[in-house]
């Protein structure tokens, strides 16, 4: 009878225990809840009549099941003074037959030393006597396991401890449990808070930044139409483009963020000339270095392979957007460098390193953490001060780790910043053409050039292409020390001169070198400064060209290879450098008379469009209002064209179905050889990857986006008209 009540006595205290932990739990606050479990584990312990209470957690690593301490309580302590938490433990090496025995919902409850050897010495260096481990499951899974140490007894614990204890460890987890989703409940409230008000903020500045190029473009088209003049009319053309071209980057941003959230963004992999996508991006900022008077520099290591392979497009995002930020928030007349470097070159892949410096604003380090995320900016009022929506950084983030790389960004509020970023491309032999140097390869040992500049950065620039070529090169650090040289008598082939250098410009420069021989060397002006403003004078001096800052490499080639033929007896025979320095075609070029195109496309302004921007390409236009109309016009006439831009969004039939239905035809007349398959070049709005495919998969070689760039047309019409 005494045995009974003994039990009885011991199981309501048991319970009584129970009930006071799951109070201490039930009322905690969550920043007390780590105090309510010590509490709670406390009065268990003291319950009992146990020295430590612990409460492990399982993981697999690797294949193995592992545990992690992570709650103890241990008599005298307090919870601010807790032993270290055990780590990693493994059940297979550090606690064997544990597993076992748990997984199969038992309780260890053990007197340690009768327990074998192997697990024996682990607990005696603890001054551990006696253990209970009691097992959880949550939904049916060994989630861990809650144990009860006595260090001054040997004694098995009771059935009636061993029971109740099993329902203490149950709920004291569902309490953590319940706990770590409320944090994360807690934590994703906030973030959605944030991201909400982030929102709202981009919203509010996207408005503005929307707006704005709006407001500019309907003004300026009132403007234009009351001007008296064509003067103020070109003016007010001028503003309308810039406005749009902003307003298309505005519109492209909140697209490919689109993208990006809806886990949409993937790059586009194609073989591309790593020099002209660089061309590309300067000839984009140009205009605004221009009138902010930035100094620009562009460094590129000459190790960079010609042909890689990836992204150009979003690779010219990126750095575009690198460089428009660098411009905005610089100074007029402050400074601005591109430098590219060859970090990593192996088989077939490479490793480039990008480096945009400003000596703009600066970055303070609390506003770095902000920086790439999307819909923020550096301040708050950053949109206000500078413009700018908030996004370009997020998707240059986004596009650097699809190309396996890592942007980063170092700077002090006030002293400039750098932005960093790697990617990996791969890279092809560049087997098309033959080098650029090949042309004048066979005179190289008697080809003499003098290039005189107050850049050190524009010598060296020299200096490695005159190797590559393996021609004399003769550099000067300024307009006297070029007289130096050219007081020696030494006869140069080529001459090229910076515009503006202290004591003596390039113009003056260039006069004393004319007046200096009978055989005159062509002279080729080097600048960053708007031609048109010193043509006049320059040609007056006697110079023969003219190559804009920043100079590139095939560029430069391809002016010596222009002029090394070009001296005779009497000097400059007057023929004009063809090297366009924008990277824009010549009229010679864009001449393509007694070829013809079908054009089509539903809309009339569109229309209007291509016919007026093609007008001085000297090329016949036929016109489709539709798919089905652009099918009966080449079926009727299949030799009378050389090439089809064909919309995607038309009524009656769509120009992906227009192109299936040409190309049904074309292999008709195939099959009796009467007939070359005319390229179809894609003219639409839909311009994601998706709608890209969706035009090759029907058939079309090529697609160009709208809004037009006219510049983008004619390179497509040079390249597959030329190719037939």
């Amino acid at each position: 009878m005494k045995t009974e009540i003994t039990e009885t006595k011991q199981r309501d205290i048991l319970l009584t225990a129970v009930n006071t932990a799951v109070t201490f739990l039930l009322q905690a606050e969550v920043d007390q809840f780590e105090s309510a479990v010590w509490q709670s584990m406390g009065v268990l312990a003291e319950a009992v009549d146990a020295d430590r209470v612990r409460l492990w957690r399982n993981h697999s690593m690797d294949g193995k099941l592992y545990c992690t301490q992570m709650y103890e309580w241990s008599e005298g302590a307090k919870p601010s003074q807790g032993t270290k938490i055990a780590v990693n433990v493994s059940y297979d090496d550090d606690l064997p037959g544990w597993k076992e025995t748990l997984t199969k919902n038992k309780c260890i409850n053990s007197i340690v030393s009768e327990m074998p050897e192997t697990g024996r010495k682990r607990f005696v260096a603890q001054g551990i006597l006696s253990l209970l481990i009691v097992p959880v499951f949550l939904r049916n899974e060994f989630w861990g396991f809650l144990g009860f140490n006595d260090c001054h007894h040997e004694r098995l614990f009771t059935s009636n401890e061993e029971s109740i204890l099993r329902s203490a460890a149950l709920l004291i987890t569902n309490a953590l449990m319940r706990n770590e989703m409320t944090q994360e409940l807690t934590s994703a409230l906030d973030k959605a808070s944030a991201a909400n008000r982030a929102k709202s903020q981009f919203l509010s500045s996207m408005s503005h930044e929307i707006r704005t190029p709006i407001n500019a473009i309907v003004g300026m088209t009132t403007i234009g139409k009351s001007a008296p003049g064509i003067e103020k009319k070109d003016y007010a053309f001028e503003k309308i483009e810039i406005a749009s071209a902003h307003l298309l980057g505005v519109i492209n941003d909140v697209l490919d963020m689109s993208k990006i959230e809806a886990n949409k963004f993937d790059l586009s992999n194609v073989v591309f000339d790593f020099e002209t996508m660089i061309k590309k991006v300067v000839n984009v900022i140009a205009f605004r270095i221009q009138e902010k008077k930035i100094i620009f520099k562009l460094k590129l290591d000459p190790d960079i392979p010609k042909k890689l392979i990836g992204d150009d497009q979003r690779l010219a995002q990126i750095i575009t957007n690198l460089l428009s930020n660098a411009v905005k928030f610089t100074p007029k007349e402050g400074s601005v460098s591109l430098f590219v470097h060859c970090i990593h070159n192996e088989n077939t892949a490479c490793t480039l390193q990008f480096k945009v410096t400003d000596t703009g604003i600066g970055i303070s380090q609390d506003q770095q953490k902000r920086l790439f995320n999307s819909f923020e900016q550096a301040e708050n009022d950053t949109t206000r001060k500078y413009g700018g929506t908030g996004l370009g950084l997020a998707i240059s983030k986004r596009i650097v780790e699809l190309m396996d790389g890592d942007i980063w960004v170092e700077s002090e509020l006030g002293a400039g910043a750098s932005f960093i970023f790697t990617v990996n491309l791969g890279y092809a032999e560049d087997t098309e053409c033959p080098s650029v140097f090949s042309v004048f390869i066979e005179k190289k040992d008697s080809l003499r050039i003098l290039v005189a500049d107050d850049d050190p950065d524009t010598l060296e620039f020299f200096e490695i292409l005159a190797r590559q070529i393996g021609v004399l090169c003769d550099t000067a650090i300024g307009s006297r020390e070029a007289l130096e040289l050219l007081n020696r008598n030494i006869p140069y082939d080529l001459c090229f001169i910076d515009l503006n250098m202290p004591v003596m410009d390039g113009i003056e420069l260039a006069a004393t070198i004319t007046a200096m021989w009978d055989i005159k060397p062509v002279i080729i002006i080097i600048s960053a400064q708007d031609w048109n403003m010193a043509e006049k004078d320059a040609k007056e001096a006697g110079i023969s060209g003219f190559l804009s800052k920043p100079l590139f490499t095939s560029d430069v080639a391809e002016c010596i290879s222009n002029y090394t033929g070009l001296k005779t007896s009497t000097g400059q025979d007057g023929a004009k450098l063809e090297v366009d320095p924008h990277g824009e075609f010549s009229k010679q070029a864009l001449s393509f008379k007694g070829r013809r195109i079908l054009l089509a496309e539903d809309v009339d302004i569109n229309r209007e469009i291509v016919l007026t921007l093609l007008e001085p390409a000297q090329i016949a236009i036929d016109c489709a209002v539709n798919g089905a109309e652009a099918v009966r016009l080449f079926k009727d006439a299949p030799h009378l064209y050389d090439l089809i831009f064909m919309d995607v969004q038309m009524p009656e039939i769509d120009g992906l179905e227009a192109t299936r239905q040409i190309r049904a035809f074309e292999n008709e007349l195939n099959e009796k050889n009467l007939h070359k398959q005319i390229p179809i070049i894609a003219m639409t709005a839909n311009v994601f990857k998706e709608d890209v495919e969706k035009c090759l998969e029907a058939g079309m070689n090529d697609h160009i986006g709208k809004p037009i760039d006219y510049k983008e047309i004619l390179a497509k019409m040079k390249q597959y008209l030329n190719r037939r």
